[in-house]
């Protein structure tokens, strides 16, 4: 089953760092456009950022400048560094691809279009 696996979430304080990362199980990261979301409780999932098949990346407002989403070809990971963190980031992480067997040269945070989602990884910002 194609599915992503996510991991490095955990508790930090307000203002600190993590940085996750999502392998996919049955394809690689090369040449797709795969974003990260989130899900906080009782809220729907949201795009947080995402990376298209030749590097060009996008980001939600909230987290510009703060979030930086990379691909490590090498470790078949896309990863998503998460500085000066906000209690309002707290959300469970998932990453999505966009149209597997597709080459996009953009990509949108837009939900639509994503899919093989993974278990996802608890990130808390708390005090």
């Amino acid at each position: 089953q194609m599915k992503f696996v996510e991991y490095g979430g955990g508790l930090v304080q307000p203002g600190g760092s993590l940085r996750l990362s999502c392998t996919p199980s049955g394809f690689t990261v090369d040449a797709y456009a795969i974003g990260w979301f989130r899900q906080a409780p009782g809220k729907e999932r949201e795009g947080v950022s995402c990376i298209a098949s030749f590097g060009s990346t996008n980001y939600m407002d909230s987290v510009k400048g703060r979030f930086t989403i990379s691909r490590d070809s090498a470790k078949n990971t896309i990863d998503l560094q998460m500085n000066n963190l906000e209690p309002e980031d707290t959300a469970v992480y998932f990453c999505g691809v966009f149209r597997l067997g597709t080459i996009q040269t953009t990509c949108s945070v837009d939900r639509q279009g994503y899919d093989y989602w993974g278990q996802g990884t608890q990130v808390t910002v708390s005090a």
